[in-house]
């Protein structure tokens, strides 16, 4: 599944071709994927500005609300979607569900799956979408530390690995960046959110960040069926630690990587070297 790199690898893609282009149009090749698609996009999109592309998440906000009865189209890619940008002329293929049309090209959405969405938010204040408005801090913002992390894990239970793949906690950190920020830290993934100290989750914050910053500067990691918008492929996972390393030793202590299911998601970490 695409997450927080992944979708930021796409927006700095699209970035030097999309903001300050009009839309012309759009064509839906189907009625809906993980929702419906807004009856008559294509009406409604013609003539708006895309004015900026920003992330909230694993959400890409295409900012169209300058003009009157403008909004926000958000896309969200789901288990498998991608976007590609292609000339207009350009067949569309199988899973190519989504067409916006540009005047000189085309930004075009597939999703074999159809676990992603393209919904719209008419107005400026995309962040009342409810798709948004229950999303936890940012990984890579400024209000995200170590102070913040302990603060919000008090009283928490529930083992430190699936809590940091809650959204309603903090966006974007999916399994593999997860398993690979608690290596960086030191500390496992079976350890109850509650019993980690302050000063360890400074830690771990820095870790997080570390990580996610060299995912997207290795272009995200390509799992099953994900490419970035010039249909190229990160690269990240080749320079795991411990996901998907199952039995191999540890690049620390040489132990072997032991696996784990948690909230039904494999779990990979060092016993030694992660306490």
């Amino acid at each position: 599944m695409p997450e927080l790199p992944e979708v930021e690898v796409s927006r700095q893609g699209l970035l030097p071709y999309l903001p300050g282009q009009s839309i012309v149009g759009a064509i839906v090749r189907t009625p809906r994927l993980r929702h419906e698609i807004p009856v008559g996009l294509d009406l409604r999109l013609a003539g708006l500005r895309v004015d900026a592309i920003v992330r909230r998440g694993k959400y890409l906000l295409f900012d169209c609300a300058s003009a009157r009865g403008g909004g926000w189209l958000l896309l969200h890619l789901g288990m498998s979607g991608s976007l590609r940008l292609v000339p207009r002329d350009t067949p569309a293929q199988k899973h190519d569900h989504v067409d916006l049309l540009f005047r000189r090209t085309v930004l075009r959405l597939r999703d074999p799956r159809r676990f992603g969405a393209l919904l719209w938010h008419e107005g400026p204040h995309v962040e009342e979408h409810p798709a948004l408005a229950a999303l936890g801090i940012e990984p890579l913002s400024d209000g995200f530390n170590g102070d913040w992390l302990h603060a919000a894990t008090r009283g928490r239970r529930m083992p430190i690995k699936p809590l940091l793949m809650d959204s309603h906690l903090v966006v974007g950190i999916g399994n593999i960046y997860a398993a690979e920020s608690l290596f960086r830290a030191g500390i496992s993934p079976l350890r109850a959110a509650c019993r980690i100290s302050q000063e360890r989750y400074r830690v771990l914050a820095g870790a997080i960040r570390a990580t996610l910053e060299a995912a997207i500067a290795a272009g995200g990691s390509t799992v099953r069926d994900y490419v970035h918008s010039d249909g190229g492929a990160g690269c990240f996972q080749l320079s795991c630690v411990v996901y998907d390393r199952r039995g191999e030793p540890c690049t620390t202590c040489s132990r072997p990587v032991r696996v784990v299911r948690q909230g039904g998601r494999s779990t990979f970490y060092c016993p030694a070297c992660q306490r």
